[in-house]
């Protein structure tokens, strides 16, 4: 695998936690760092699957966004007075 090297710049105290998570993990803090990198671009594009499959969605059903949010209204004013 062909790697780079970059220069990123923490907050010292950012950084005290980075090192001291990954030696809680027996990693490196490049590793530690690469993991959550990944971690956070894998969440990011089930988000972003997540927001197509409701656009497609409202789209397929000829919802407005002003109906989704009258529904989420309802919803939770239900919700509410259940509580």
């Amino acid at each position: 695998m062909q790697t780079s090297t970059v220069n990123i710049a923490f907050q010292k105290d950012l950084l005290k936690e980075i090192d001291k998570a990954a030696k809680n993990e027996f990693r490196s803090r490049s590793e530690f760092i690469r993991e959550a990198a990944r971690l956070y671009l894998d969440r990011r594009k089930r988000w972003d699957d997540i927001f197509s499959l409701g656009d497609k969605q409202r789209t397929d059903l000829g919802l407005k966004e002003e109906d989704i949010e009258a529904e989420i209204k309802k919803h939770r004013a239900k919700k509410k007075t259940r509580h």
